[in-house]
């Protein structure tokens, strides 16, 4: 199984000053020195905000992935190589790549995908 792009910016993160904001409301900004494709982060230099607001220094942290509510990453991410290769594939007609049921079921009806009821006229004779 290979992992997702949201994994793969995690890991283009390393070494770049991210924040955690965990399941218990406690938030942790500092520098993400290794990740893991389960989303256990290593961090160091942290500034830890605990849920009542009081702010405290640490030199290093591990957080599991389970307990990890959402990141916040660098803006200069979105320029990551891996967001380029989303874009259309050679030989297709759109240039904007869709995913999901719907687009699916949308592009089908817009091919006429069904039965065809081709009536044809009666030649005299």
């Amino acid at each position: 199984m290979s992992i997702g792009i949201p994994i793969k910016v995690l890991h283009e993160a390393e070494g770049h000053i991210i924040t955690v904001e965990t399941t218990n409301g406690e938030v942790f900004r500092g520098k993400l020195i290794e990740a893991e494709d389960n989303m256990n982060v290593m961090m160091s230099q942290i500034t830890a905000t605990s849920r009542d607001g009081k702010v405290t220094s640490l030199e290093t942290i591990f957080i599991r992935g389970s307990k990890i509510r959402f990141l916040i990453l660098p803006d200069m991410l979105k320029n990551a190589p891996m967001f380029k290769k989303m874009g259309s594939k050679p030989g297709t007609k759109s240039s904007v790549t869709v995913r999901g049921k719907s687009a699916l079921l949308k592009a089908q009806v817009a091919r006429g995908r069904g039965r065809a009821r081709v009536m044809m006229a009666k030649r005299p004779g």
